[in-house]
């Protein structure tokens, strides 16, 4: 198929140096932000057909449809949970449980934004977050950046423990096999020490010296957490649900189950009992609103994406590529390993992850037989996910997260400038990098 699939490019041209300009070009215009990165990504599959690299069929293969399933899934049942209140009463909590001290509040509020970004996607995670954190900070009055800091680097270091939590490891997952508990096995004792030595630095540069009055830390413990439940039927359900969708990824493998068909069945679930509860005028609303928090502009730009990767991965440049990774590392497991983990911190900080990981992901297949097979390399895909996913946190444009804090931020009036946030983020970043590598060494190399 792949032989057939190049053969027929326009005027003869070498198909490897045709999809690595559609590529480089893809690349270019999504970095340049000034067309929506869903069209560029779809303009670049349909050059990748239209010139021949792939036709239909090799194209839609190259679509990781399980990917596809496993983001629409969450994102749906974020959409119905969210209507209940339940992540703006874990915020009020959270500020409560720390008795309203502001140092108290930076530390829980991280540890909240982690933990929830283990289970949904980060964007979403701070959309739920930061509009409590505004209230929480204009109550107490005291300076808001410190938490938008802390909570953009919760939600990256937090959504790298699970299969679940960013998209590059549903990315990594899906197309190499890993399970949610292979994640978490590997990865979550990690992120554990990442997240710990992180809280301490943002308190030794912030968080000791944030004070409030006696009066405002009141009014905060005066909020009542109860009030922001709106729906306490659709809570109910909606914890029994995504309990139940969480246990389904953790018995994946036995019950032979890909995690699109979990999520899509717990989003179908959910919205089978919201529309029960709900079956009047207010039903159809329900639905129209759900479909429409779905992120199709990621959506539709995954698929570009995915198809754009393939026409690359099918011309032969990732084939290339990973050959001459192996021989620049000496053919060492370990040295191949550091490269990938750093070279995938240092580039995230720069290019959006997504795409970055996209490429990676083929690049790191073709080394199996290198290693002695898929089975050995592995390590490999730990590497890609905590230097894509850490890496994130280098600069503003570095993960989705941190772009949506900044711009809920600036129309707050908080301004949150690109060199002021990189010159305290990327050293942060370098820190959790070198004990990603450290922890590598110990358990794999």
């Amino acid at each position: 198929m792949t032989a057939h699939a190049v053969s027929q490019v326009y005027f003869g041209l070498n198909p490897m140096w045709v999809s690595t300009c559609i590529l480089a070009i893809t690349y270019a215009v999504i970095m340049s932000e000034k067309v929506n990165r869903a069209i560029v990504a779809l303009v670049g599959s349909g050059l990748m057909i239209v010139v021949g690299v792939l036709d239909q069929d090799e194209a839609i293969k190259g679509i990781d449809w399980n990917t596809i399933g496993l983001l629409t899934g969450m994102m749906i049942l974020v959409s119905i949970s969210r209507r209940s209140g339940m992540f703006q009463y874990l915020a009020i909590w959270s500020a409560q449980a720390a008795k309203a001290h502001p140092a108290g509040i930076l530390f829980i509020l991280q540890i909240t934004t982690a933990v929830l970004s283990a289970f949904l996607d980060n964007v979403t995670t701070v959309l739920l977050v930061v509009p409590v954190t505004l209230a929480i900070c204009g109550t107490l009055k005291v300076p808001v950046y410190p938490y938008l800091f802390a909570e953009i680097f919760a939600s990256n270091i937090g959504g790298t423990a699970t299969l679940i939590g960013d998209p590059p490891n549903i990315l990594i997952g899906s197309q190499a096999g890993l399970a949610f508990n292979d994640f978490v096995y590997h990865l979550t004792p990690v992120i554990i020490i990442v997240m710990v030595v992180q809280a301490i630095m943002i308190h030794i540069v912030w968080g000791k010296d944030l004070k409030a009055t006696a009066e405002s830390e009141a009014a905060v413990m005066a909020m009542n957490a109860k009030e922001a439940i709106q729906d306490w039927v659709l809570l109910r359900q909606s914890l029994i649900v995504i309990g139940l969708v969480m246990i389904g990824f953790i018995l994946a493998r036995p019950l032979h189950l890909e995690p699109a068909t979990i999520a899509m069945l717990g989003a179908a679930i959910l919205m089978l009992l919201d529309n029960w509860e709900h079956h009047n005028e207010k039903a159809a609303q329900n639905i129209h609103s759900t479909f429409g928090d779905v992120e199709w502009i990621t959506i539709f730009f995954f698929i570009g994406l995915f198809i754009v990767v393939h026409g690359v991965d099918v011309g032969g440049l990732l084939n290339m590529l990973a050959n001459k990774l192996v021989a620049a590392t000496g053919g060492s497991l370990g040295h191949t390993g550091y490269a990938i983990l750093w070279a995938s911190a240092i580039l995230s900080a720069i290019v959006d992850n997504i795409p970055f990981v996209a490429t990676m992901i083929p690049l790191i297949k073709n080394m199996a037989p290198s290693f002695g097979g898929a089975d050995h390399i592995q390590p490999l895909w730990w590497c890609l996910s905590l230097g894509a996913c850490l890496g994130g946190n280098g600069t503003l444009i570095g993960a989705s997260a941190n772009l949506t804090v900044a711009g809920i931020a600036e129309r707050n009036g908080v301004p949150f400038r690109f060199m002021t946030y990189t010159l305290y983020a990327f050293p942060m970043m370098l820190v959790s990098v070198a004990i990603c590598h450290v922890y590598l060494w110990w358990r794999y190399f």
